[in-house]
Protein backbone atom coordinates (compact mmCIF):
# COMPACT_ATOMS: atom_id res chain seq x y z
CA UNK A 1 0.00 0.00 0.00
CA UNK A 2 1.46 2.90 -0.79
CA UNK A 3 1.71 6.45 1.37
CA UNK A 4 -0.89 8.19 0.04
CA UNK A 5 -3.41 5.31 0.04
CA UNK A 6 -2.45 4.76 3.47
CA UNK A 7 -3.11 8.42 4.68
CA UNK A 8 -6.59 7.65 2.55
CA UNK A 9 -7.15 4.46 4.56
CA UNK A 10 -6.18 5.81 7.96
CA UNK A 11 -8.42 8.71 7.46
CA UNK A 12 -11.21 6.91 6.72
CA UNK A 13 -10.72 5.26 10.01
CA UNK A 14 -10.46 7.72 12.04
CA UNK A 15 -13.70 9.50 10.44
CA UNK A 16 -15.54 5.59 11.24
CA UNK A 17 -14.31 5.97 14.71
CA UNK A 18 -15.45 9.34 14.91
CA UNK A 19 -18.44 8.70 13.92
CA UNK A 20 -19.39 5.46 16.17
CA UNK A 21 -18.51 7.81 18.75
CA UNK A 22 -20.94 10.10 17.78
CA UNK A 23 -23.93 7.58 18.04
CA UNK A 24 -24.93 8.18 21.80
CA UNK A 25 -24.01 6.18 24.98
CA UNK A 26 -25.60 2.62 23.53
CA UNK A 27 -23.90 -0.71 24.67
CA UNK A 28 -20.50 -0.42 22.86
CA UNK A 29 -18.98 -3.27 20.84
CA UNK A 30 -15.28 -2.93 21.86
CA UNK A 31 -14.28 -6.12 19.28
CA UNK A 32 -15.18 -3.69 16.62
CA UNK A 33 -12.57 -1.05 17.87
CA UNK A 34 -9.70 -3.53 17.94
CA UNK A 35 -10.25 -3.87 22.33
CA UNK A 36 -11.40 -7.75 22.13
CA UNK A 37 -15.22 -9.40 21.99
CA UNK A 38 -16.59 -8.03 25.04
CA UNK A 39 -19.02 -5.40 24.89
CA UNK A 40 -19.36 -2.48 27.20
CA UNK A 41 -22.56 -1.89 28.79
CA UNK A 42 -24.24 1.65 29.82
CA UNK A 43 -24.98 2.16 33.02
CA UNK A 44 -27.04 5.04 34.81
CA UNK A 45 -26.20 5.26 38.58
CA UNK A 46 -27.53 8.64 40.82
CA UNK A 47 -24.73 8.87 42.36
CA UNK A 48 -25.66 10.89 45.47
CA UNK A 49 -27.06 7.80 47.57
CA UNK A 50 -23.69 6.92 49.58
CA UNK A 51 -22.92 4.07 50.50
CA UNK A 52 -24.20 2.80 47.39
CA UNK A 53 -23.53 5.13 44.88
CA UNK A 54 -21.60 8.66 45.00
CA UNK A 55 -18.48 10.84 43.85
CA UNK A 56 -15.70 10.48 46.09
CA UNK A 57 -12.78 12.79 46.46
CA UNK A 58 -11.52 12.12 43.35
CA UNK A 59 -14.55 12.56 41.14
CA UNK A 60 -14.82 9.40 40.69
CA UNK A 61 -18.38 7.04 40.84
CA UNK A 62 -17.84 4.67 44.35
CA UNK A 63 -19.94 3.18 46.36
CA UNK A 64 -21.60 -0.69 46.79
CA UNK A 65 -23.49 -0.63 43.91
CA UNK A 66 -20.42 0.22 41.93
CA UNK A 67 -18.49 -2.26 42.92
CA UNK A 68 -20.94 -4.70 42.82
CA UNK A 69 -21.86 -3.95 39.16
CA UNK A 70 -18.17 -4.25 38.13
CA UNK A 71 -17.67 -8.12 40.04
CA UNK A 72 -21.03 -8.52 38.47
CA UNK A 73 -19.77 -7.72 34.71
CA UNK A 74 -16.01 -9.47 35.37
CA UNK A 75 -17.79 -13.06 35.93
CA UNK A 76 -20.42 -12.38 32.77
CA UNK A 77 -17.86 -11.29 30.22
CA UNK A 78 -18.53 -7.97 29.90
CA UNK A 79 -17.60 -4.40 30.41
CA UNK A 80 -19.74 -1.42 32.33
CA UNK A 81 -19.14 2.64 31.79
CA UNK A 82 -20.81 4.36 34.69
CA UNK A 83 -22.84 7.14 33.87
CA UNK A 84 -24.48 9.43 36.71
CA UNK A 85 -27.42 9.92 35.57
CA UNK A 86 -30.24 12.18 37.72
CA UNK A 87 -32.98 9.93 39.56
CA UNK A 88 -35.93 12.32 38.28
CA UNK A 89 -35.21 11.46 34.42
CA UNK A 90 -33.29 7.77 35.07
CA UNK A 91 -35.51 5.69 34.29
CA UNK A 92 -36.44 7.23 31.08
CA UNK A 93 -32.68 7.50 29.97
CA UNK A 94 -33.39 3.15 29.77
CA UNK A 95 -36.61 3.30 27.76
CA UNK A 96 -34.95 5.50 25.45
CA UNK A 97 -32.09 3.30 25.29
CA UNK A 98 -29.50 5.85 26.52
CA UNK A 99 -28.51 3.49 29.46
CA UNK A 100 -28.39 -0.32 28.68
CA UNK A 101 -28.68 -1.17 32.51
CA UNK A 102 -29.56 0.77 35.76
CA UNK A 103 -28.28 0.31 39.24
CA UNK A 104 -29.04 2.74 41.83
CA UNK A 105 -30.01 1.04 45.17
CA UNK A 106 -33.30 0.60 43.09
CA UNK A 107 -36.51 -1.21 44.59
CA UNK A 108 -38.18 -3.90 42.76
CA UNK A 109 -41.87 -2.88 42.83
CA UNK A 110 -45.17 -4.32 40.89
CA UNK A 111 -45.61 -0.63 39.39
CA UNK A 112 -42.09 -0.42 38.13
CA UNK A 113 -42.28 -3.77 36.84
CA UNK A 114 -44.52 -2.96 33.93
CA UNK A 115 -42.10 -0.80 32.48
CA UNK A 116 -38.74 -2.65 32.78
CA UNK A 117 -37.51 -5.93 33.52
CA UNK A 118 -35.32 -5.83 36.82
CA UNK A 119 -32.43 -8.60 38.22
CA UNK A 120 -32.47 -11.45 40.96
CA UNK A 121 -32.50 -9.06 44.32
CA UNK A 122 -29.09 -8.18 45.55
CA UNK A 123 -30.41 -6.48 48.69
CA UNK A 124 -32.66 -6.01 51.30
CA UNK A 125 -33.71 -3.03 52.26
CA UNK A 126 -36.64 -0.85 54.64
CA UNK A 127 -37.66 2.29 55.35
CA UNK A 128 -36.66 3.95 58.39
CA UNK A 129 -37.23 7.63 60.49
CA UNK A 130 -34.94 10.07 60.54
CA UNK A 131 -35.44 12.62 63.31
CA UNK A 132 -33.69 15.13 65.62
CA UNK A 133 -32.67 13.14 69.19
CA UNK A 134 -35.49 15.36 71.01
CA UNK A 135 -38.21 14.60 68.97
CA UNK A 136 -41.57 13.02 70.35
CA UNK A 137 -41.78 10.46 66.98
CA UNK A 138 -41.95 6.16 68.22
CA UNK A 139 -43.94 5.46 64.88
CA UNK A 140 -44.45 6.48 61.51
CA UNK A 141 -48.19 7.14 61.97
CA UNK A 142 -47.19 10.44 64.69
CA UNK A 143 -45.91 12.02 61.34
CA UNK A 144 -49.26 12.39 60.62
CA UNK A 145 -51.00 12.94 63.77
CA UNK A 146 -48.34 15.33 65.01
CA UNK A 147 -49.12 17.14 61.63
CA UNK A 148 -45.04 16.65 60.92
CA UNK A 149 -43.42 18.38 58.03
CA UNK A 150 -41.38 15.23 56.31
CA UNK A 151 -38.67 15.16 54.06
CA UNK A 152 -38.42 12.92 51.20
CA UNK A 153 -36.46 11.94 47.83
CA UNK A 154 -38.56 12.48 45.24
CA UNK A 155 -39.94 9.33 43.41
CA UNK A 156 -38.57 7.10 45.90
CA UNK A 157 -40.41 3.96 47.83
CA UNK A 158 -39.96 6.74 50.79
CA UNK A 159 -41.61 9.17 48.79
CA UNK A 160 -44.82 6.09 48.22
CA UNK A 161 -45.07 5.65 51.70
CA UNK A 162 -45.52 9.42 53.13
CA UNK A 163 -48.20 9.66 50.13
CA UNK A 164 -50.12 7.06 51.20
CA UNK A 165 -49.84 8.15 54.94
CA UNK A 166 -50.40 12.04 54.53
CA UNK A 167 -51.67 12.23 50.66
CA UNK A 168 -49.89 12.73 47.65
CA UNK A 169 -50.72 16.26 47.85
CA UNK A 170 -50.38 17.32 51.18
CA UNK A 171 -48.13 20.02 51.74
CA UNK A 172 -46.10 18.79 54.68
CA UNK A 173 -44.24 16.41 52.44
CA UNK A 174 -41.06 18.30 50.96
CA UNK A 175 -39.41 16.72 47.99
CA UNK A 176 -35.89 16.88 47.48
CA UNK A 177 -33.77 15.61 44.90
CA UNK A 178 -31.68 13.29 46.75
CA UNK A 179 -32.14 11.64 50.14
CA UNK A 180 -28.61 13.86 51.92
CA UNK A 181 -30.59 17.04 50.59
CA UNK A 182 -33.65 15.93 52.58
CA UNK A 183 -31.20 15.35 55.59
CA UNK A 184 -29.65 18.12 55.49
CA UNK A 185 -33.15 20.25 55.48
CA UNK A 186 -33.82 18.13 58.52
CA UNK A 187 -30.51 19.37 60.22
CA UNK A 188 -31.30 23.34 59.89
CA UNK A 189 -35.07 22.24 60.67
CA UNK A 190 -36.40 22.95 57.49
CA UNK A 191 -38.84 19.42 57.78
CA UNK A 192 -39.22 17.47 61.06
CA UNK A 193 -38.71 14.05 59.89
CA UNK A 194 -37.02 12.38 56.76
CA UNK A 195 -38.39 9.04 55.54
CA UNK A 196 -35.61 7.08 53.48
CA UNK A 197 -33.78 3.82 52.34
CA UNK A 198 -32.50 2.60 56.17
CA UNK A 199 -28.53 1.90 55.04
CA UNK A 200 -28.50 5.66 53.21
CA UNK A 201 -29.91 7.13 56.76
CA UNK A 202 -27.70 5.45 59.27
CA UNK A 203 -25.25 5.93 56.47
CA UNK A 204 -25.90 9.60 56.70
CA UNK A 205 -25.77 9.83 60.57
CA UNK A 206 -22.20 8.25 60.58
CA UNK A 207 -20.61 9.88 58.82
CA UNK A 208 -22.38 13.43 60.38
CA UNK A 209 -22.22 12.71 63.77
CA UNK A 210 -23.06 16.54 65.05
CA UNK A 211 -26.70 16.30 63.17
CA UNK A 212 -28.10 14.59 66.73
CA UNK A 213 -30.53 12.69 64.71
CA UNK A 214 -32.15 9.84 65.90
CA UNK A 215 -34.08 6.67 64.25
CA UNK A 216 -37.11 5.26 64.58
CA UNK A 217 -38.43 1.76 62.52
CA UNK A 218 -41.76 0.94 62.14
CA UNK A 219 -43.33 -2.19 61.56
CA UNK A 220 -45.87 -1.16 58.82
CA UNK A 221 -42.78 -0.60 56.47
CA UNK A 222 -42.53 -3.57 54.19
CA UNK A 223 -38.91 -5.14 53.47
CA UNK A 224 -37.44 -4.16 49.98
CA UNK A 225 -35.62 -5.33 47.46
CA UNK A 226 -32.74 -3.47 45.25
CA UNK A 227 -32.66 -4.80 41.60
CA UNK A 228 -30.49 -4.16 38.59
CA UNK A 229 -33.03 -2.97 35.71
CA UNK A 230 -32.75 -3.57 32.14
CA UNK A 231 -35.07 -2.63 28.92
CA UNK A 232 -37.84 -4.36 29.14
CA UNK A 233 -37.54 -7.55 26.96
CA UNK A 234 -33.71 -7.51 27.05
CA UNK A 235 -33.53 -11.38 28.31
CA UNK A 236 -29.77 -11.72 26.66
CA UNK A 237 -28.61 -8.80 29.29
CA UNK A 238 -30.59 -9.72 32.21
CA UNK A 239 -29.12 -13.28 32.12
CA UNK A 240 -26.06 -12.44 31.70
CA UNK A 241 -26.28 -10.14 34.65
CA UNK A 242 -28.20 -12.71 36.48
CA UNK A 243 -25.43 -15.40 35.87
CA UNK A 244 -22.75 -12.65 37.31
CA UNK A 245 -24.51 -12.36 40.30
CA UNK A 246 -25.05 -15.89 40.92
CA UNK A 247 -21.35 -16.41 40.55
CA UNK A 248 -20.27 -13.82 43.26
CA UNK A 249 -22.64 -14.80 45.50
CA UNK A 250 -21.15 -18.57 45.25
CA UNK A 251 -17.36 -17.29 45.09
CA UNK A 252 -17.70 -15.37 48.27
CA UNK A 253 -16.89 -11.47 46.33
CA UNK A 254 -20.76 -10.60 47.34
CA UNK A 255 -19.87 -10.85 50.90
CA UNK A 256 -16.08 -9.31 50.65
CA UNK A 257 -18.04 -5.90 48.59
CA UNK A 258 -20.71 -5.86 51.69
CA UNK A 259 -18.40 -6.16 54.28
CA UNK A 260 -16.29 -3.09 52.89
CA UNK A 261 -19.08 -0.99 53.07
CA UNK A 262 -21.72 -2.12 55.91
CA UNK A 263 -18.82 -3.91 58.09
CA UNK A 264 -20.50 -6.97 58.23
CA UNK A 265 -20.97 -10.03 55.88
CA UNK A 266 -24.22 -10.22 54.50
Amino acid sequence: MNALRRWITGFALAALVVTAAGCGTKAIDAGQAGGGSKKTIVVGTDAAYAPFEYIDASNTIVGFDIDLMKAIAKAAGFDVQFVNTVWEGIFITLQNGERDALISAITITDERKKTMDFSDPYFEATQLIAVPENADVTKFEDLKAKNLRVGVQTGTTGDVAVSKLLGKTSPNIKRYDTTPHALQALAIGEVDAVVADNAVVLHYIQSNPNAKFKVVSDPSFPKEHYGIAVKKGNKELLDKINQGLKAIKANGQYDEIYQKYFGTKK
